[in-house]
């Protein structure tokens, strides 16, 4: 008789055992169980830590994006160096866009041109540098992953006849 009264009170010895557990989280963090100094995670899902675009140097990315190594190619000779560089993760295409006009900005790039449609296409110019990005998202929509991908061309023998301020020398 008393193994059957067990058996009836599992479910609910359980869910006593997980609502304790639940309320002594939230008491450790209302009651200084952790440390309140941390800063709470960024809201938009972008962290402040960026990833470099291949290796130019110049072209950021927030951490989540990873490189697609099976739909990338780079080329670089004496004259030339350049690629198609495909990105994904879980980001919003919209705050993605807000991120790279932002970092391009910073590292100097000029925004010459862009197109919204259901993909988003930025154009950027540097003296010997062309950057195209175009961002699109995933299946799933804004609940999948996002995709960017980069088309870079930097003319190496054009930026030798460059001064340090991007003007032609003489």
């Amino acid at each position: 008789m008393q193994m059957k009264l067990v058996n009836k009170n599992v479910p609910g010895i359980l869910g006593l055992i997980l609502l304790m557990a639940l309320l002594n989280g939230c008491a450790n963090g209302m009651f200084g169980g952790t440390d309140s100094s941390v800063p709470p995670p960024a809201t938009d899902g972008l962290a402040s830590v960026s990833t470099m675009v291949e290796s130019y140097g110049d072209i950021e990315l927030p951490i989540e994006m990873t490189l697609n190594p099976e739909k990338s190619i780079a080329l670089r000779t004496d004259s030339f160096q350049g690629g198609i560089h495909s990105y994904s993760g879980r980001v919003q295409i919209g705050s993605l866009k807000d991120y790279i006009l932002a970092s391009m900005s910073n590292n100097k790039w000029k925004l010459v041109g862009e197109a919204s449609y259901k993909n988003v296409m930025l154009a950027f110019t540097k003296p010997n540098k062309t950057c195209m990005v175009v961002l699109s998202e995933g299946l799933g929509g804004g609940f999948g992953k996002t995709d960017a991908v980069f088309y870079v061309t930097i003319d190496v023998a054009a930026s030798n006849r460059l001064s340090p301020f991007g003007v032609p020398a003489n």
